[in-house]
């Protein structure tokens, strides 16, 4: 099977590589510790151009068995195995859950899952490409890391399926087997760019606002911003002061850190753009690590590991929306290209109120204002 061997736009363009050459520079990568998404970067490929240069016999330490659909019912196939690590990510922030594939649904391209820890919005449009991994790990005596892994179109990851201790072993070599297709020969092109937002002055910023205000439900917001044609953040500046308000970068450190003091229940978004993972309940391990690349905020949870970039943090907002059960509260951290990194909310259900616990919480985050009476 000929790999697809494209270039990635957030990297240097190299010239193409075969597949042998990718595979070699790639272990030789990961052996020194980079992660699968770094190692396929430095090469100039997505990471599922790197991953599917590994499908075929060879000898190096990933091997990759290309998976084809359907991916509901892949994921539906998955409660059998017990429990498993989910992982979402972008280009910032790390989201890993463990638990039970429970409750998978799908009304045409759009997924749900709806288990007790695995809580996924599934986007099966932008899911392309589908591989079960084995890599050996540097540990001799560790047993090789297994996965599933999806990408889009262009080759970043959707959405990843991990091997736990507790895991079933055989069910899931099941799931792989049913699923296998060796021949499906994935190719990735490469992304487009990003579309620029219309000018603040071409918006119905009254419109807007009048229609943000009768809302009764947040998932009314993603139909709203299409109908006048508005960026996330360019709504927020179009209705702040009344709807949003700007935070300081630290406010993400500053959240978790308080949530784990006050042992309050949150729950954390990260989106891939083919799926939303969201964790919910309390947060208790809050790790800060430096690094000579990166600085990261970790929630080193058991069954919850979230790692976010903070030095990635561009603009943090706070943002209201009305509801039928009163306003719900968001705090939302994007990065310098316009990314949505994560979102935060005081953990609720349909029907009950928001928790005054996080309004608190959220009143008393670091501002813009009051960093610069501090300065």
């Amino acid at each position: 099977m000929n790999a697809a061997v494209t270039s990635h736009p957030s990297v240097p363009a190299h010239p193409p590589l075969a597949a042998p050459d990718i595979r070699a520079q790639f272990a030789a990568a990961r052996a020194a510790g980079q992660r699968a998404k770094d190692a396929a970067e430095g090469l100039g490929l997505s990471e599922g151009a790197a991953v599917a240069a590994h499908a075929g016999e060879h000898s190096h330490p990933l091997k990759a068995v290309p998976l084809q659909g359907s991916w509901l019912e892949l994921l539906q196939a998955l409660e059998a195995c017990g429990p498993l690590m989910a992982l979402t990510r972008n280009e910032s922030t790390v989201h890993e859950k463990t638990g039970v594939y429970t409750h998978v649904s799908a009304t045409g391209p759009v997924g749900i899952a709806l288990g007790e820890d695995i809580d996924l919005r599934l986007f099966f449009a932008q899911w392309h490409a589908g591989f079960a991994v084995t890599e050996l790990t540097n540990g001799p005596a560790k047993p090789p890391s297994r996965s599933l892994q999806f990408f889009n179109a262009h080759g970043r990851a959707v959405h990843k399926v991990f091997v736990r201790e507790a895991t079933d072993l055989a069910a899931f070599d099941a799931v792989v087997q049913r699923f296998a297709l060796p021949s499906a020969g994935y190719v990735f092109g490469p992304a487009p760019e990003a579309e620029a937002a219309r000018p603040d002055a071409d918006i119905d910023a009254d419109g807007l606002r009048e229609a943000w205000a009768a809302m009764q439900d947040t998932h009314e917001f993603f139909g709203l911003t299409k109908k006048f044609g508005v960026e996330r953040q360019q709504s927020f500046r179009l209705v702040e002061g009344q709807f949003a308000w700007r935070a300081a970068p630290q406010a993400v450190v500053r959240l978790l850190d308080e949530a784990a003091v006050d042992g309050l229940p949150i729950m954390v978004f990260v989106g891939s753009g083919g799926c939303i993972q969201i964790h919910t309940g309390p947060v208790r391990n809050i790790q800060p690590l430096d690094t000579p690349r990166a600085q990261w905020i970790n929630v080193l949870d058991e069954g919850f590991n979230l790692h976010l970039r903070t030095d990635m943090v561009a603009h943090v907002w706070v943002v209201e929306k009305p509801t039928a059960d009163g306003v719900v509260t968001s705090v939302e951290a994007f990065d310098h290209s316009g990314e949505l990194m994560a979102m935060f909310f005081g953990a609720r259900k349909p029907g009950k109120p928001e928790l005054q616990g996080w309004r608190d919480l959220v009143a008393r985050l670091p501002g813009v204002q009051e960093l610069a009476h501090a300065a």
